[in-house]
């Protein structure tokens, strides 16, 4: 018997499109706040009409169907406003990584064919030596902060706020094919140029409903609910907030933006909004859990979920003793980007906070639709028995197919079928990924492979740590040893705590059997700071350039 199914053309085929995820919130929760610092608050329905205003606005600009749109803001309502009126119009919405060098900015900008510029006035002087070689930048929008002034520097074509104000409010997005061209960012690596990802509506918007399914269905601490008022504390023009504003938008929750990060600020918007859920790199959780404000205040309402770099023991124990929940979730750029999160299953809730912290640290288990397979240098899959390491490699419905005009990387990026990350890891018998580190980061000595992650995290536990960065320096015998770059806690500078202290302290912690003996550093550095990513990672790439010279440890040998 035949099953084949003959559609007539009445039938209409239901596009994924980003436009449906607003219209879940207009219907759902009409009234419910966005809120923007302590400068602006306005309802869903509003945030809808001005989204109209904005498609208005660019189209009286110009912008068409395939035309690429570039924004540089803080993180804000008027990016989430361009989250959806950008991709809605069929455009391409192109989040600027402002925190670049000038000359990766020029070269995103060039390469990603934007025709369109909407620029904070705080990144202007960013923008404007570099203008006239920016090759296919037609139109300038730049943002005021408090007001609308008059234009006064030469190659501005409007103010946001004063094009909305003349824009109609009833504006009609066209019907936009699933597979069109939504989003693009640009991502950097050890080496290169920046590399753009794409992704299609459909691919945002199966992120986006994976992601809601995943932290919404299952019973743990971090469930992301209705009655969550959301804040992102990771960079908007970094893969669409981890997809956050989409799905927060879909579930109509109370959404509070905070623009520039600032210690004080998010403190008060977490406290005066009632922020239940936020999402950031290890680096901003422990600015805030340093903070002597954070002692004295209730942060017991508050969910957090760390990506970026490896959520450490430490930092979850600190967290976790403010009473914030804290766990990690692990993806990349081109994954759009989350692929696992480190949700506890229904045995574990019960257990304490020290026997919870071992597993909301891990990698995490893959979210629906995710598949995540561990593989040798063969491309052979290894079995998930929580000993066997291998690469990670995975498939999604939203993995970006390849890097915007760059086949070669694309090639190196999927192969067999599958997409590489360069992440080291292994799989247990429950399910959970965890990472042991990069392909590159790895510190391969005598022989033997050992964990940059592995040891960063075991030296996060001492309790005069706030930050531990591991590195791989040259050594004549072994060929690379491990070097340990530490920052500590305030209280905790000139307390006595030097070299030998951290050395003494790994020592024991070899002979307790968490890390080899023959991983223990053979060199420490107290410093001020740790370099940084523009996203927020620890820099391995510049740590390594510094300390890649002969080292006075080695000297002698």
């Amino acid at each position: 018997m035949s099953t084949t199914v003959h559609l007539t053309k009445e039938v209409y085929r239901y596009q994924l499109n980003i436009r449906h995820l607003l219209s879940s919130a207009r219907g759902a929760a009409p009234d419910q706040e966005i809120v923007y610092r302590d400068k602006v608050r306005y309802t869903y329905r509003e945030l809808t009409t001005r989204i109209n205003r904005l498609g208005g606005a660019l189209s009286s600009l110009g912008v068409k169907t395939g035309d690429t749109v570039s924004v540089l803001d803080y993180d804000s309502h008027r990016y989430l406003e361009c989250y959806f009126s950008i991709p809605m119009m069929g455009a391409v919405l192109f989040t600027v990584n402002w925190r670049l060098s000038p000359e990766q900015i020029e070269y995103t900008i060039n390469h990603s064919e934007a025709s369109v510029v909407i620029v904070h006035e705080d990144f202007m002087p960013l923008l404007q030596p570099m203008r006239d070689r920016l090759k296919n930048v037609r139109k300038v929008v730049l943002i005021t902060e408090d007001s609308v002034r008059p234009m006064t520097g030469a190659g501005i074509d409007g103010e946001y706020e004063d094009l909305l104000s003349k824009a109609s409010p009833l504006y009609e997005f066209p019907e936009v094919p699933e597979d069109t061209k939504a989003t693009t960012f640009y991502t950097t690596g050890t080496t290169g140029l920046p590399k753009g990802v794409v992704f299609t509506h459909r691919q945002l918007v199966l992120h986006t409903m994976s992601i809601g399914i995943m932290l919404g269905c299952h019973e743990t601490p971090m469930r992301f609910s209705s009655i969550d008022v959301y804040m992102p504390i990771t960079p908007m023009f970094h893969v669409h907030a981890w997809g956050f504003p989409y799905l927060a938008t879909m579930m109509g929750v109370k959404q509070v933006y905070p623009g520039k990060y600032e210690p004080e600020m998010l403190l008060k918007l977490i406290l005066g909004e009632k922020v239940t859920i936020s999402h950031c790199v290890p680096t901003i959780l422990q600015m805030l859990v340093e903070s002597p404000v954070a002692k004295k205040i209730d942060l017991t309402s508050w969910k957090v979920i760390i990506g970026g770099a490896r959520l450490s023991r430490g930092l979850a124990r600190s967290a976790l003793d403010l009473g914030i929940q804290v766990m990690a979730g692990y993806g990349m750029s081109e994954t759009c980007p989350v692929i696992s999160v480190a949700n506890l299953k229904p045995h574990m809730l019960s257990w304490d906070n020290e026997k919870k912290s071992e597993v909301i640290i891990r990698t995490g288990l893959p979210i629906p639709l995710v598949q995540v397979e561990i593989a040798d240098s063969e491309g052979t899959f290894l079995p998930h028995d929580g000993e066997s390491t291998g690469e990670i490699v995975i498939r999604s419905p939203w993995a970006t197919e390849g890097y915007f005009k760059d086949p070669e990387r694309s090639k190196e990026l999927w192969r067999d079928g599958w997409l590489h990350t360069g992440d080291v890891a292994h799989i247990d018998t429950q399910g959970y990924i965890q990472i042991t580190d990069r392909l590159k980061d790895v510190i391969k000595t005598g022989g033997e492979w050992i964990s940059s992650l592995d040891l960063e995290n075991t030296m996060s536990m001492h309790e005069a740590v706030s930050e531990a960065a591991a590195i791989g320096v040259p050594d004549p015998k072994w060929g690379e040893r491990p070097m340990m770059l530490v920052t500590l806690k305030p209280e905790f500078i000139g307390d006595g705590v030097n070299e030998e202290v951290l050395r003494s302290f790994m020592k024991k912690c070899a002979l307790d059997g968490r890390i080899p003996r023959y991983g223990i550093p053979d060199s420490y550095e107290i410093v001020d700071s740790i370099p940084k990513t523009s996203v927020g990672k620890i820099d391995k790439k510049a740590l390594r350039k510094k300390y890649q010279h002969e080292n006075p440890a080695y000297a002698s040998k």
